[in-house]
């Protein structure tokens, strides 16, 4: 069964777990079965029925632009990396000079 590696942010969730094992042939069916287990994962996950834009999904290593729609093996990987967003207010300086 593919192996779902859970963001730091979303281990509320999962009971403090960093993996859990789902069945699923497709990101899609693995993040519904997810779901069956831990209520509630897949509104954090998913916006509608597409991986939130600020989450980025890898397969086996590699970035999957197929995101929900990418096919799955029997002992695939995927790890959910949540973008982090932040940067300076207007007028901010990164430096400061003396």
């Amino acid at each position: 069964m593919p192996t779902l590696w859970i963001p730091t942010p979303l281990r509320d969730l999962t009971q403090g777990k960093p993996s859990v094992t789902v069945t699923g042939s497709t990101v899609r069916e693995a993040i519904e079965n997810l779901e069956l287990q831990f209520p509630g994962i897949k509104e954090r996950l998913c916006e509608e029925e597409k991986v939130r834009p600020n989450i980025s999904v890898f397969v086996d290593g590699q970035i999957t632009h197929l995101k929900i729609r990418e096919r799955l093996e029997e002992n695939s990987e995927v790890h959910f990396v949540i973008a982090i967003s932040g940067g300076r207010e207007q007028g901010q300086t990164s430096f400061k000079f003396s």
